[in-house]
C-alpha cells in the first residue's frame, strides 16, 4: 500500500484547505486536464479539481513503478475504502474531504467514482482485448463517468444528455488509444481489438514490432471511422447545454476530431508520427469553437 496517500489528520481540515490541496494536484498535472481550465466558471472550478484529484491519485496507484500487480490492486482497494468512509462522513484524506463536499453539493451518485476505480483495476490486470465490445465496456468505466460527472457539476441531470456525453467520452478514449498505439505497446498494452487485427490480417507481433504496412493502414482507418461516428453521435450535446459549459465541450470535441484528422493526414503511421495538437492547432480550435 502506498503510505504516502494514507493521511490521518491531527485536526480536521477546513473546506478551503481540502480544496486547495486538490487544486495543487490539478496544477501539477494541468497539461493533462484541460477541463479545469480558466474557461470554467470560477464557482465550479474547485469541485472539478476535487474530482480530478480523486481520479489522478487512483491513476497513479495503477501506474506506480516498482509495485506488483497485487500491490497496485491493494492500493486501489484502499482508495475505494476511503471513498466509502467519506460517504459516511469520515474522510481520512484531504481529497476525500473535498470530494465528500462535492458529492453532497451536487448529489452525485457514488457509483460514478466506483466505475472509475474499476477501470483503473482493469488497467492493472487486463492488457489485451479480444473484441471491440470489450474495449467499449472498458470505456464505460474509464471515460463515460467523467462526462457524466461534469454534466452533474453544471446541474444537467437528463439521461438523454448523459448518453450523448457517453458517445463523446468513448470517442475521446478511443482517440487516445489510436494516438498512443506505440506508447501503449511499449508498456505491453494493446487496445486494438484482436478480432479487428484478425479481420485485417495484421498480427500482434507486427504491432509490438511497430510494423507499418497496408494491413495496419486499413485497420487503423477502420478504427478511426467508427470513432468519428461516435463523435458525431454525441455532437448534439454541444448545442443542448448552456454557455457556461458549451465552449469547453466544443474545445474538447474539436480537439478530439483534430487528432483523428492528423492521424489520417499522417497516413495512419502513428508509429513514427504520434499526433499531437500544436500551438497553432490549439489556436485554431479555440477560434473555431468560439464561432461554432
Amino acid at each position: 500500500m502506498l503510505t504516502r496517500e494514507i493521511e490521518i489528520p491531527q485536526r480536521p481540515w477546513t473546506s478551503a484547505e481540502a480544496f486547495r490541496h486538490c487544486e495543487r494536484i490539478t496544477r501539477e498535472h494541468y497539461e493533462n486536464f484541460p477541463v479545469a481550465s480558466l474557461l470554467l466558471p470560477k464557482e465550479r472550478r474547485k469541485y472539478v479539481c476535487a474530482i480530478y484529484a480523486f481520479a489522478r491519485t487512483a491513476d497513479d496507484f495503477a501506474d506506480e513503478p516498482g509495485l506488483t500487480t497485487a500491490e497496485r490492486i491493494e492500493s486501489l482497494n484502499s482508495w475505494e475504502l476511503q471513498l466509502n468512509e467519506c460517504l459516511s462522513g469520515n474522510a481520512r484524506h484531504r481529497v476525500f474531504a473535498a470530494l465528500a463536499e462535492t458529492i453532497d453539493r451536487f448529489q452525485i451518485p457514488p457509483e460514478l467514482f466506483r466505475s472509475l476505480l474499476q477501470a483503473f483495476r482493469q488497467d492493472v490486470t487486463t492488457h489485451r482485448y479480444k473484441t471491440f465490445a470489450g474495449v467499449i465496456e472498458y470505456c464505460l468505466n474509464s471515460a463515460n463517468p467523467v462526462g457524466r460527472l461534469v454534466l452533474l457539476l453544471f446541474n444537467y441531470r437528463s439521461e438523454s444528455l448523459a448518453e450523448l456525453s457517453d458517445s463523446i467520452c468513448t470517442a475521446l478514449q478511443l482517440t487516445n488509444f489510436w494516438q498512443d498505439i506505440r506508447v501503449d505497446a511499449g508498456r505491453d498494452r494493446i487496445y486494438v481489438p484482436a478480432e479487428d487485427m484478425k479481420e485485417f490480417s495484421y498480427t500482434e507481433e507486427e504491432l509490438t514490432n511497430m510494423t507499418f504496412n497496408p494491413e495496419f493502414k486499413r485497420l487503423l482507418s477502420f478504427e478511426i471511422e467508427r470513432t468519428r461516428d461516435l463523435f458525431l453521435r454525441g455532437k448534439p450535446l454541444l448545442s443542448e447545454v448552456g454557455k457556461d459549459l458549451a465552449f469547453e465541450l466544443k474545445l474538447t470535441w474539436n480537439g478530439g476530431m483534430k487528432i483523428l484528422e492528423k492521424i489520417e493526414r499522417n497516413h495512419y503511421d502513428v508509429f513514427r508520427n504520434r499526433p499531437i495538437l500544436t500551438l497553432s492547432n490549439k489556436v485554431g480550435i479555440f477560434f473555431s469553437s468560439m464561432l461554432a
